[in-house]
């Protein structure tokens, strides 16, 4: 946990409006004047420490984290904030967890504390107005970082006593993908996993050609079944993984990231109980989660006649499984194991329900749309 976390209930004990922003450690001697600040702290111009404070004419500066030459600042919106409050924040601030955060430095491998700053730079470079996507040469110099590598997402459902220790989940993940993994933990159960391009060699793949997109794909999307069966057998249970493809994660740390993320958001919005998300099959989802909520309610109510025809688990089922075998109607009895008759017989009873007839591409596109935005409207 970081001191940013507790930035909401702070502002609501003190119902002042408060922000946090991420400064070079030059701006905080410059951007406040001398004539409208008093520092109560560090006064004989050293390097700024936690819980240092200046005071302007609207409100109150106080530095809540230090790192080589950034600092992390909490200003709070009230220039009438009591001395009191002001002491327990800089208090606060000084103390937070200092020495639990020693010994659990002093127990760190040396993969963890470079995979501690990464995460550090990342936090920071997502709450910034202008984030630098390229890692700085302190994180990425002389590593593996400029190579292309295959990032995961792995988000479990598991927190308080039973989260799991950094060096237990790296253990179980180079037992299974490579002895040269990088793990970077990140906040809510969240940890970003990026795996060598030898991980695709395993998958049968040494005379790989990049132009065939869709063999790459499948590749990764093996790779992410098989470890996500490995950690939710033998680690901690329930959990979402993602995959995308390979990047060099000196230039695209924060992008990858912020696609993994969107996905795995997609994909528990619109695909309830699948635990793998892919970004290239997510294309219609990720359209259709930026039309209005009000909008996307109102075309469902106008398309559907029934609206409890998705209730059905039979139907319900026929459509999904009709639709991940591309419209085929053979391969689609088979998974069902149905006779041929039977589907086409459930096909003609969507086709009389809806008007639809999901064995035309027109009629099949539709009855998607309509299908996705069921899930979501129902679960809201």
């Amino acid at each position: 946990m970081s001191k940013t976390d507790w930035l909401k209930p702070l502002e609501q004990i003190l119902n002042y409006p408060t922000r946090i922003s991420i400064i070079h450690e030059e701006e905080w001697i410059q951007s406040i004047s001398e004539a409208e600040m008093r520092s109560v702290a560090n006064v004989g111009g050293d390097k700024p420490k936690p819980g240092e404070r200046v005071e302007g004419s609207e409100g109150t500066w106080f530095v809540a984290e230090t790192n080589e030459e950034e600092l992390t600042i909490l200003y709070v919106e009230q220039k009438q904030l009591s001395e009191l409050e002001k002491e327990l924040i800089s208090w606060t601030l000084k103390n937070f967890d200092h020495n639990k955060e020693e010994k659990r430095e002093e127990n760190q491998t040396e993969s963890e504390k470079f995979a501690q700053k990464l995460s550090v730079w990342i936090q920071k470079q997502l709450e910034a107005d202008e984030p630098n996507y390229s890692l700085p040469d302190s994180l990425a110099v002389g590593s593996r970082l400029y190579h292309e590598m295959i990032p995961f997402l792995l988000v479990t459902e598991q927190s308080g006593s039973k989260k799991a220790a950094y060096t237990e989940l790296e253990k179980l993940l180079r037992s299974f993908l490579s002895d040269d993994i990088l793990l970077i933990p990140l906040k809510s159960q969240e940890w970003l996993i990026w795996g060598p391009l030898s991980l695709l060699k395993d998958e049968e793949l040494d005379g790989y050609d990049y132009s065939e997109e869709e063999s790459l794909e499948e590749s990764l999307a093996s790779i992410a079944s098989g470890l996500h069966e490995m950690l939710t057998s033998e680690w901690i249970g329930e959990c979402h993984l993602a995959v995308t493809h390979p990047v060099s994660p000196s230039q695209s740390m924060i992008e990858t990231l912020i696609t993994l993320r969107e996905t795995v958001s997609l994909g528990r919005k619109f695909h309830i109980g699948t635990n793998i998300h892919l970004p290239w099959l997510m294309q219609l989802e990720r359209l259709l989660n930026a039309i209005p909520e009000t909008q996307r309610a109102k075309y469902l109510e106008q398309s559907l006649k029934r609206t409890d025809l998705f209730v059905e688990p039979e139907m319900l089922a026929t459509l999904e499984t009709f639709f991940s075998l591309d419209c085929n109607v053979s391969e689609t009895a088979k998974k069902l194991y149905i006779h041929r008759n039977t589907l086409l017989y459930r096909l003609d009873k969507l086709k009389q329900e809806t008007g639809l007839d999901v064995r035309l591409f027109r009629d099949a596109v539709l009855m998607k749309i309509i299908l996705l935005l069921y899930k979501v409207t129902k679960r809201n």
